[in-house]
């Protein structure tokens, strides 16, 4: 099994952990003696001649604590799928003779693709198309239904306590009501963890839809018995009953998630009369150093996929299941979302805490 030759790269949104990752990928090929490739920004490092770096303990040395991915990431070019004759999402075919030829010229054993929904989608058209794939995945919202966490998430959580932290005590000095926006399209996973942990008053996740006026009298309810503050935690993806997700359009035309605070700042202004502030977050929970707990699942997911390169489980993808490192069919983990029940154990332990959902 000695002198193999395998590639890894990430894809999509970057996020804490990824370094984590590489290097522990790079660590258990070298300790089969193997070659790992790291591909440059995503799938686009595939095209020929390939654009890869050479992952050995020089490289990946001192990298677990950065933020981000060494190689670079993408979600555009070359492979964004396109809908076939049968209304299905395929890659072009140019695109797939071109991935054959790297893989040729290198003499690649396999690929492991870091990513999340849409990057595992593009590597399971690669595995059907005969390459021999593993996946890990890749999210800061931990909304894969797959696996019951994803690194990453952890640092986005602890991003979120902590500006509520700062936030807590501007409030309370101008007696305001603060609104901050965070990640999460469909699930709020991160919205939810994270106001909890930083004593948010209230949360509104895309899972329960909210109305303003019950919003706005718990900031007066709270007011009347003394409160100085109210803090407020609302996921880009949340949306008012008989709304819609706030979106917004970018120069290059693509429809995006946000803005949602402002919308609930203003109607809660008009409706208290109190002064309120908001605040996005956004990139900022993608950045920075992950936490420790990200930093051993990004190791363990790294040293799993390898595993799995080894064991010749093409096609599947690493799980964290049960406080365990396991393995399931990618095709089980692409477009399956894994959300927030309104009945779950840590929403019912918010609202015994007198956080509000806006139900």
């Amino acid at each position: 099994m000695s002198n193999k030759r395998i590639g890894i790269l990430t894809s999509g949104g970057d996020c804490p952990g990824l370094n984590a990752v590489l290097r522990g990928a790079s660590r258990a090929a070298e300790k089969l003696g193997w070659e790992l490739l790291g591909f440059k920004d995503g799938f686009e490092g595939l095209l020929p001649p390939g654009d890869f770096l050479l992952l050995d303990r020089s490289v990946t040395s001192g990298i677990m604590h950065l933020g981000g991915t060494i190689l670079g990431t993408v979600n555009k070019g070359h492979f964004v799928t396109r809908l076939d004759a049968r209304g299905l999402p395929s890659i072009p075919g140019e695109v797939l003779t071109h991935v054959r030829k790297t893989f040729d010229s290198l003499k690649m054993h396999a690929l492991i693709v870091v990513g999340g929904d849409g990057s595992l989608a593009t590597a399971l058209q690669l595995h059907e198309a005969g390459f021999r794939v593993v996946g890990v995945p890749k999210t800061i919202d931990n909304d894969l239904e797959a696996t019951s966490r994803t690194f990453g998430f952890d640092s986005a959580v602890a991003c979120v306590a902590d500006a509520l932290d700062r936030l807590h005590t501007t409030a309370t000095s101008h007696k305001r009501v603060m609104v901050l926006e965070v990640m999460g399209r469909h699930a709020g996973w991160i919205a939810l963890h994270g106001g909890l942990a930083g004593g948010a008053d209230v949360i509104l996740i895309p899972e329960i839809p909210f109305a303003f006026e019950k919003i706005a009298d718990e900031v007066l309810r709270r007011e009347s018995e003394g409160a100085k503050s109210t803090m407020v935690v609302v996921a880009e993806g949340a949306s008012p009953r008989d709304g819609h997700q706030r979106r917004h359009h970018t120069a290059s035309g693509e429809k995006r998630l946000g803005g949602i605070a402002e919308i609930v700042g203003r109607e809660l202004g008009e409706r208290t009369g109190k002064e309120v502030r908001t605040c996005v977050l956004g990139h900022l929970q993608r950045g920075g150093a992950p936490t420790t707990l990200d930093r051993i699942l990004g190791t363990g997911f790294g040293v799993k996929a390898v595993q799995l390169v080894l064991d010749g489980k093409f096609g599947s993808m690493v799980s964290y299941q049960n406080d365990e490192l396991r393995n399931v069919p990618i095709s089980h983990a692409v477009h399956k979302l894994r959300r927030v029940s309104p009945t779950c154990q840590m929403v019912e332990t918010a609202r015994a805490v007198d956080i509000s959902f806006g139900d």
